[in-house]
């Protein structure tokens, strides 16, 4: 059994699917599905059922894939180790982001961390908070980034930025009605809105119950995966949404888009790691570069409850 082997059948697992898998190893199918029937095949067990195009993982699978993520990250940690040792800041270090920050706040910083410490390989995915913090969580990415409350207590929070939203329609539209208080009516609104799990999602579930409306109860016309595509509709006149000023920012400008006044929260863009997990030279280097230098204190994940 090889450290390739383990990384190989850890991408499977997670992705449920050989070719996505190949495709984020940057291998072949072949090769991919080569490394998992040998690993079958040597210690004569199945770990996968395959179920036309797709596949999941058999008990035997399920019990043996935590123990190869514990085996990786120890490599992972080994290696890191070593690194530090050298006195080099130098290897690789992988972060995942949650949508806005990835496309509009972090690009402009790996650059510059890029240009300071061009011997760290940067690997960045793109997620919604819930599936940031969990990859952080497990050990599957070294930092994440979230714009949403962070629920494991393993992770520990560092606030990074603020981030401003706003409410958005179409330019022409009508402006989104009013109560007789002054209030929006945001049952009275189509909304096109995130998908569940996404910091933007959570933003306006919470504004929505602060103003005495269940969320469950306003007219949803659209969910929608990625915040170019809520702007997009919201653009083509699908109705009205709360999102990142980032993102509309150059439309709002442009005359596409109108902000509508209303009192929305600000929220923290925060840097999430694993408390417990070895960090290294790279690590730190890249956690001052994006707190600006200085590193925050470390607020613990679960206890703040920050939006």
């Amino acid at each position: 059994m090889t450290l390739d082997q383990l990384k190989i059948f850890v991408a499977v697992a997670e992705r449920g699917h050989v070719t996505r898998a190949a495709e984020s190893l940057g291998m072949t199918q072949s090769a991919v599905s080569a490394a998992i029937a040998a690993l079958e095949r040597r210690y004569g067990t199945a770990l996968f059922d395959r179920l036309g195009r797709r596949i999941e993982l058999t008990e035997v699978g399920s019990r043996f894939l935590p123990e190869a993520r514990a085996v990786l990250e120890r490599a992972a940690t080994a290696r890191a180790v070593l690194e530090d040792l050298s006195g080099l800041t130098m290897g690789s270090l992988s972060v995942a982001a949650s949508q806005t920050i990835a496309t509009h706040w972090l690009p402009r910083r790996l650059a510059s961390f890029h240009t300071a410490y061009p011997g760290v390989r940067l690997d960045v995915r793109i997620g919604n908070t819930r599936q940031v913090e969990t990859a952080v969580a497990e050990g599957a990415v070294d930092l994440g980034l979230v714009e949403g409350e962070t629920r494991h207590r393993t992770l520990v929070r560092i606030p990074v930025d603020v981030d401003r939203l706003v409410l958005v329609v179409a330019a022409g539209q009508p402006a989104p009605p009013r109560l007789a208080s002054g209030r929006l009516d945001l049952e009275a609104i189509p909304w096109v809105i995130r998908e569940a799990g996404s910091g933007t999602r959570e933003i306006f579930e919470a504004f929505a119950r602060e103003e005495g409306f269940a969320p469950d109860r306003l007219r949803v016309f659209l969910v929608l995966p990625s915040n170019e595509a809520v702007r997009e509709a919201v653009e083509a006149g699908a109705g009205a949404t709360i999102i990142s000023e980032h993102v509309v920012a150059r439309d709002i400008a442009e005359g596409r888009l109108t902000a509508i006044p209303v009192d929305l929260p600000a929220r923290e863009f925060a840097l999430v790691r694993h408390r417990d997990r070895y960090q290294s030279a790279a690590q730190s280097a890249l956690i001052a570069e994006l707190t600006s230098g200085e590193e925050a204190a470390p607020i613990a994940a679960g206890a703040a409850g920050t939006a």
